[in-house]
């Protein structure tokens, strides 16, 4: 690891202990950051990560900083995650075809049918890691504030 690599997680990690607050909100802010950032909504998870934090009385900047889970790393990995968690709850038997006999109703069919299956596994593979991720961290600030 290169050591500007290394001085910048330091720099994460210390402003991630620097942290004000109950256990609670901060694992709160950190678990809306990252339930937010499942979703594929490219340029504003942040900005509802913040918001939701803000409206659920959490920690704003580790909501921010929970929407990093997508990242230009891991955006594919994630949302084809997703969206095979999402085929699981929604089956259909058409499969994703383009041609050109196709209607543009059968377009528009093909590309709702994708878009809710992505959203719903989103929202499952959202809702499982925030609350991973936030019972983590209400545990390190938890253990943390005792020492």
């Amino acid at each position: 690891m290169s050591s500007k690599r290394y001085i910048g997680y330091k720099k994460i990690l210390s402003l991630f202990r620097q942290q004000n607050g109950s256990p609670s909100f901060n694992a709160k802010g950190l678990a809306i950051g990252v339930f937010s950032g499942c979703f594929p909504f490219f340029g504003f998870q942040t900005l509802l990560g913040v918001f939701f934090a803000k409206l659920a009385k959490g920690n704003i900047l580790l909501a921010a900083i929970g929407t990093w889970i997508s990242n230009p790393f891991t955006y594919i990995p994630l949302y084809y995650f997703n969206y095979k968690v999402g085929s699981i709850f929604i089956r259909n038997s058409t499969n994703i075809t383009i041609d050109r006999n196709l209607g543009i109703h059968d377009l528009w069919k093909q590309g709702s049918i994708f878009s809710i299956k992505l959203l719903l596994g989103s929202s499952f593979v959202g809702l499982f890691l925030a609350c991973i991720s936030g019972l983590i961290v209400f545990w390190l600030y938890k253990t943390n504030k005792k020492s």
